[in-house]
Formats: C-alpha cells, structure tokens, sequence
C-alpha cells in the first residue's frame, strides 16, 4: 500500500519552486521567504519520514485490520454518509493527536521537528517528524467504529494533503465564512508562532471549528515569529529529528525521583520540579 501522499511529492516540489520564484520576483519585506539551508533541511526531514513512514504505515495496517474485524458493524464505502462520518470522525482525532503533541512532553520531542524552522513555507510543511509511531494511538477508534483501513488512511492523506497549502504567507486572510469554518493559512501561522500569545493554539487539521469549540483558537493579529521558544541551532536533519529526545533523557538522568524523572517525560514542554 503506498500512501496517497507519495503521489503528490512531485507537485509539492513544483509548488515550493513556484513559491520560492514569487519571493525573488514579488518580494514582500515583511515575509521571511526561503533560506537555502532551511529549505534543504526541511526537504531532508521530509525524505526521511516517508522512508520511515511508509514501513511503520504497512506494520499499522494490520492492528488497523484487526480492530476492524472487532467491530460490532462494519460500514460501506458504498454509503455516503460513511464518508461523512469518516471526515469528521479524522479531523477530530488529527485535533486530539496533535493536542496532545503539544502538551505531553515526549510526544513533543516528535512532533518539535515541524515547529524548528524559523521560516514557514511551503517547504515547511515537509519538514516532519522521523518517530511516527506516537500517532498510533489516536486514529485506533475509527476502526472500531467500523470504517475500513483503507479509508482512515486515504482521509489521512487528503487531511495531510489540505494541511500543505497552509504553509505560506503567500495567502492573506479568507473570506470570513472560510476562516470561520477551515484552517487557513493564516490560522496556521498562528500556530507556528512563538509569540506567547500565540502558543499552543490552533491545533485543526482542516476545519478549525474544533479549536473553536475546545477553546484553543487564537486569531493572527501581531506579526507572527516563527520557530520555537529557545531555536534549534542546527540544520543537521539528524539533530533535528531527536534533539528534544536528548534533552528529555539529559533531564530524566539529572532528576533525583522517579516522580521528576515521569514529570519530564510526560509533564507539558518546559515542566520543571516545584521547588
């Protein structure tokens, strides 16, 4: 089974030229743009997690299966309102998986790789995580709720798919109907930003009203600064993929309990022992 996703790299690729191209001939001085060894880094990150992913993909296909077989009914592709229930049933799951990505500290260290770029562009949305294992979790009820693998994987990659357009500053505010609704690009700058205001907001996949009604949606109103409260210093891909790792296990070793040593490990990022 090779992901959908695979079969959009070469328009990914065109697009990012295409973007690239638009700075150098529309520049905008209050757009960061590209830089050759960001960039490089991003499209090293992204090579790497589908070499990684397509295997950990096919190891997942049959706990998927399993599960599915488990299920009280078991719903046709053939009926729309599967579909219905599958779009809204992903996106909501994609909220909770990427939540808690930002508030538990060793599903962080995965998911820290997207946010290390003091950039945001289209090539940013390839810069992604070498340890996909930590989704496993949150897409397990869709196959006991009856939907086919097939289909939770293929609503995974358009949703992923969808989230690569976010990546730009290219695209100002939309129509307020469609901000109200989907995830924008300026919706996703926001979630990009290091500004505190701007911290931990705005998790959607495609459609934002769930950041609306769990109380994470923050609109983009000061300019966003992209990157993480203390950057990365370090275009090495492999540093990148498993920096916060180590320093996971560099305060795990210092931590003189073992209730510290499960506070740094699961504790949200930055959690520290009371003193």
């Amino acid at each position: 089974m090779i992901p959908a996703v695979l079969y959009a790299v070469p328009a990914f690729l065109l697009l990012i030229i295409v973007e690239a191209l638009s700075y150098r001939f529309a520049p905008d001085d209050d757009e960061r743009g590209y830089e050759l060894r960001d960039t490089t880094t991003s499209l090293s990150m992204g090579l790497g997690s589908q070499v990684i992913g397509f295997p950990w993909k096919l190891a997942t296909v049959g706990l998927y299966a399993g599960l599915w077989t488990l299920a009280p009914i078991h719903l046709s592709p053939g009926n729309w309102w599967t579909w219905v229930l599958l779009f809204f049933a992903d996106d909501l799951a994609y909220y909770w998986f990427h939540r808690l990505h930002h508030e538990v500290r060793v599903l962080w260290a995965s998911h820290v790789v997207h946010h290390s770029s003091v950039f945001f562009n289209l090539s940013t949305a390839l810069r992604q995580s070498w340890t996909p294992m930590t989704s496993l979790p949150f897409w397990l009820p869709l196959a006991l709720l009856g939907i086919p693998p097939w289909m939770i994987f293929l609503q995974q990659s358009i949703s992923l798919l969808y989230q690569f357009f976010l990546h730009t500053e290219r695209v100002n505010v939309l129509p307020r109907p469609i901000e109200w609704i989907f995830n924008t690009p300026s919706h996703h700058r926001v979630h990009h930003g290091a500004n505190t205001e701007y911290l931990d907001r705005n998790y959607a996949g495609i459609l934002i009203v769930w950041d609306r009604l769990f109380g994470t949606f923050e609109p983009e109103r000061a300019t966003v600064r992209y990157g993480l409260t203390k950057n990365i210093t370090t275009y090495n891909p492999l540093r990148v993929a498993t920096h916060e790792y180590a320093a996971i296990w560099a305060d795990a070793r210092r931590a003189t309990s073992w209730r510290h040593r499960l506070g740094y490990v699961l504790g949200r990022p930055g959690w520290q022992p009371a003193r």
